[in-house]
């Protein structure tokens, strides 16, 4: 057993939707979050900009003992992975591989939609890894830049962004697509207007689900879980203070946790 806690980060609040699920699938984990709302957000950044918060946010859950990190960021996971497992023997866990995991299965067209940040767009990972695992499924690409504001926002189901969904998501709709892969874990705070823009025949693809699963399955194999009879301890911590956290943590957790303010910058 090991009660260490796992370590999670993400740009901003968006990563509490990746939280939603290591709480799910492992209760009795204790859970230690950041989330860097001082430079949120990472998808307009330069991977060499991206990389260096993301070290400096390994750094920071290095020093609060974690087992294991959850990279809850789409950018930083498809950016910035390798550089932070050759700089820690933390297990580092990213949030590509399982999405890409997951829509695989899920598509029946081989046609799959990726929305994601510019970074992440840019990057082709999620495309690369697709081909490579099922060469003949179509990858359809579109950058959403404007929905990590919005739900950093707290604007997650007005009408600025049910028509920002219609019009962002109209082009790769009309690709005959069948599956939607969430490329962003600030997107699932969106999951209606999206819903509701692609149309109830397109399944949304939530990478969070299977990342949590991943590292539930990796602990067990390593008898590396929380066994106490108890729920975990969850700790929160950003780089700067929000307005939304609290909304944003209610309606992703249902419970109104706080947050303390860390100078990132240090680490």
């Amino acid at each position: 057993m090991d009660t260490r806690p796992i370590g999670v980060f993400d740009s901003g609040v968006g990563g509490l939707t990746v939280v939603k699920q290591v709480m799910k699938v492992m209760p009795h984990e204790n859970i230690v979050y950041f989330g860097d709302t001082a430079r949120v957000p990472y998808g307009s950044k330069s991977k060499d900009a991206v990389t260096k918060y993301s070290l400096q946010n390994v750094r920071f859950l290095k020093t609060k003992n974690v087992k294991a990190i959850i990279v809850a960021c789409n950018t930083a996971s498809s950016n910035s992975l390798s550089a932070m497992r050759d700089a820690t023997d933390t297990p580092i866990f990213g949030v590509v591989v399982p999405g890409v995991e997951a829509a695989v299965h899920a598509t029946k067209n081989n046609r799959v939609g990726i929305i994601g940040t510019a970074a992440t767009i840019r990057s082709g990972a999620y495309e690369t890894l697709i081909r490579k695992q099922n060469p003949n499924i179509e990858v359809f690409s579109k950058a959403c830049p404007l929905f990590v504001p919005l739900a950093e926002e707290g604007w997650t189901d007005n009408e600025i962004a049910r028509l920002t969904a219609q019009n962002y998501l109209a082009e790769i709709v009309a690709q005959g697509i069948d599956t939607v892969v969430l490329g962003c874990t600030h997107y699932p705070l969106l999951k209606r207007c999206i819903g509701t823009a692609v149309g109830d025949s397109i399944k949304l693809v939530d990478p969070a689900k299977a990342t949590a699963q991943q590292v539930k399955t990796f602990l067990a194999e390593r008898n590396g879980q929380n066994t106490e009879n108890k729920e975990g301890v969850r700790r929160f911590y950003l780089s700067d203070t929000t307005n939304t956290f609290a909304f944003l943590c209610q309606k992703a957790l249902k419970y109104p946790y706080q947050a303390e303010i860390i100078d990132i910058e240090k680490y």
